[in-house]
């Protein structure tokens, strides 16, 4: 049986243990539960919690039946969710619990999340991306408890898993995009490439290149810093074809 403090345990703040309707054993939480057994706890089918205070056995509700000790601030009848009040709000889109205030999000129907009334009309949609696990650390983003970050690309990952990446690279795992305004970063390089003059076997060479932001492709001068797309002025490119010298 898991530890049975009152305050619940690392995940949650309560004052309940859940009893598991599939084995039968009484954890503090889902992911406690998760953690320990070989199979997972459906949040839904709880039925039934042990006081922390008097240790009762009881339907699951707010409060205690026995002692009338409180399991939590906020109490969900349909996820059995007791913890301390964050906002949270349960949506019905969704199927799970959000962490609010409920008025400063939306539910995307097309992507199947809540997000932030922020990202209304202004993110690219695609359908269920939220039912597909984060690319870098390869968990759930749907029920996590760690938010999700929405690139501009319209991929979804895991906010600590996108903050992350910031210090290794600038793209998208999935489709190379960029995964923020480098606008800046490449005016700067603008500036590097005009001042680093190529080597002069390299100054006439020419190589096709695939733009990761537009997806145009152009023909332009080689340079080892970076090759600016004549389209959309990135430098998120790849070369796309070999390499050829110009006549002088």
């Amino acid at each position: 049986m898991a530890a049975s403090g009152e305050e619940g345990c690392e995940h949650y703040r309560r004052g309940c243990l859940l009893r598991a309707p599939c084995c039968g054993k009484l954890y503090a939480c889902r992911l406690c539960h998760d953690g320990a057994e070989g199979h997972r706890l459906d949040r839904f089918r709880v039925a039934e919690v042990q006081c922390a205070r008097c240790r009762r056995l009881q339907k699951a509700q707010q409060s205690c039946e026995g002692c009338h000790s409180l399991f939590g601030e906020y109490y969900c009848g349909i996820c059995h969710l007791f913890d301390r009040d964050k906002k949270q709000y349960h949506c019905a889109e969704c199927g799970i619990c959000r962490i609010g205030p409920k008025e400063d999000f939306f539910h995307c129907s097309k992507c199947n999340l809540c997000l932030s009334l922020s990202l209304r009309g202004k993110h690219k949609c695609i359908e269920n991306v939220s039912r597909q696990d984060c690319p870098i650390c390869l968990e759930d983003i749907h029920t996590s408890r760690v938010g999700a970050h929405v690139l501009p690309c319209g991929h979804l990952l895991h906010r600590t898993c996108y903050e992350d990446m910031l210090k290794e690279g600038y793209r998208c795992p999935l489709c190379m995009h960029s995964a923020l305004d480098m606008t800046r970063y490449w005016r700067q390089l603008d500036d590097e490439v005009a001042q680093t003059p190529m080597p002069t076997e390299y100054q006439n060479m020419m190589v096709e290149i695939l733009c990761n932001d537009c997806n145009a492709r152009s023909t332009v001068q080689f340079h080892l810093l970076g090759m600016k797309c004549t389209n959309c002025e990135s430098y998120n490119t790849a070369r796309d074809g070999k390499c050829r010298l110009t006549l002088e």
